[in-house]
C-alpha cells in the first residue's frame, strides 16, 4: 500500500528571529515567527508524513497551547514524527517540497537543507527535493512579510 501526504505552513517573518528551513539558519534580516523555532519548512514536512500515514497533525502532537513546545527545535519534532510514522510500518519514499519567500535566496543552501532533513529523516538525501518560489511582490509573502512552505510525501506500507 502507498499514501501521499500534503502539509502546508506558513509563519510571519519578524526581526530579531534567526530564518530556519529544514534545520539549517539562513542569513536573513527577518525570521521566523513562531511558538517553536518557526521552521515553516519542518512544519510542512511533518503534517505531509503524518497526514500520509493517518497518525493526525503537528497541532495534534505539538501542541502549540503547551509550554513543552515553547522554542522548540523543530528538527527534532521531524525526528520525533518520522519514528511514529516509521512505528506504524511506513517507508518514505521522498518528500518534495516548495518554500515561497521573497528573500533570502534559498539555491545556496538547498544542498544542506536536504542533507539536514536525510539526517532527521534517516533518508537518502535524493529522496528529498526542494524548490525556491517567490510571490512575485504579491501578497504578505511578496511584501517580505511571511514565508510559505508546502510539502508532498509518497509512503509505502512495509509491515504486514
Amino acid at each position: 500500500m502507498i499514501r501521499i501526504g500534503l502539509g502546508k505552513d506558513l509563519h510571519r517573518l519578524v526581526e530579531g528571529r534567526p530564518f530556519i528551513l529544514g534545520g539549517v539558519t539562513i542569513p536573513a534580516e527577518k525570521g521566523e515567527l513562531g511558538h517553536s523555532d518557526g521552521d515553516v519548512l519542518c512544519h510542512a514536512i511533518i503534517d505531509a508524513l503524518l497526514g500520509a500515514a493517518g497518525l493526525g497533525d503537528i497541532g495534534e502532537f505539538f501542541p502549540p497551547s503547551s509550554p513543552q513546545w515553547k522554542d522548540a527545535y523543530s528538527l527534532e519534532l521531524l525526528k520525533q514524527s518520522a519514528e511514529q510514522v516509521y512505528q506504524k510500518g511506513w517507508k518514505i519514499i521522498n518528500i518534495d517540497c516548495v518554500i515561497t519567500c521573497e528573500s533570502p535566496k534559498l539555491l545556496p543552501f538547498r544542498q544542506a537543507i536536504r542533507d539536514s532533513l536525510a539526517g532527521a529523516l534517516q533518508i537518502p538525501a535524493d529522496r528529498i527535493f526542494i524548490k525556491g518560489k517567490t510571490n512575485e511582490r504579491i501578497d504578505a509573502i511578496g511584501a517580505g512579510m511571511a514565508v510559505e512552505a508546502l510539502a508532498v510525501c509518497l509512503l509505502e506500507h512495509v509491515q504486514h
